[in-house]
């Protein structure tokens, strides 16, 4: 069997969409080899293979029967991986035409999105940690350590920033080129 094949169309063995098919066992393996990263650094497991299969799907978007199917886990552990996903903001759920399936696709900009709403989770660590500051006294052993910890996430909510405003330019002129950045979903 060849790695490349002709396309089935979306819901197909071709991990979704038209256009040249990877090879199934390949796809397989990347799906697993990231998933376990993703597990690795803390996500869950259900949730980490469903996000690494619609990621390496070719419209980012699959339905539950056939994540169920490509990752040969229950119907209810994929609803389960959905909910944290969808919690979390790196899936949304969407109404395919003229069905009552819905289908799940990865978030536009995914990654800047992630990094963009951690600005607001960091606003809100820094406002309790100066609570914790104050509360603790900057010459306490504790109100020193609360403190520096503080300097770090205002340190990285700046750098964060600055990153991201880099990370836009970079990926249009990547997108100008014609190259590295892919699609909108990235």
């Amino acid at each position: 069997m060849s790695s490349q094949n002709s396309a089935s169309g979306p819901g197909g063995p071709d991990q979704g969409g038209p256009g040249p098919r990877a090879d199934t066992e390949a796809v397989a393996r990347f799906v697993e080899r990231f998933a376990s990263e993703m597990t690795g650094a803390g996500m869950q497991r259900a949730a980490a293979r469903v996000f690494a299969a619609l990621l390496a799907s070719d419209d980012a978007s699959l339905t539950s029967a056939e994540l169920s199917e490509r990752l040969s886990i229950s119907p209810a552990a994929v609803s389960g991986a959905i909910r944290y996903l969808t919690t979390v903001g790196m899936v949304s759920r969407e109404r395919d035409p003229g069905s009552r399936r819905d289908r799940y696709r990865l978030r536009n900009e995914l990654w800047y999105a992630t990094l963009a709403q951690r600005d607001s989770l960091l606003t809100r660590w820094e406002d309790a940690l100066r609570e914790g500051v104050d509360s603790l006294g900057r010459d306490s052993p504790a109100g020193a350590r609360i403190a520096e910890t503080l300097a770090f996430f205002e340190f990285m909510q700046e750098e964060l920033g600055d990153l991201l405003d880099r990370w836009r330019e970079h990926r249009a002129n990547l997108l100008l080129e014609g190259g590295g950045a892919g699609s909108d979903r990235g």
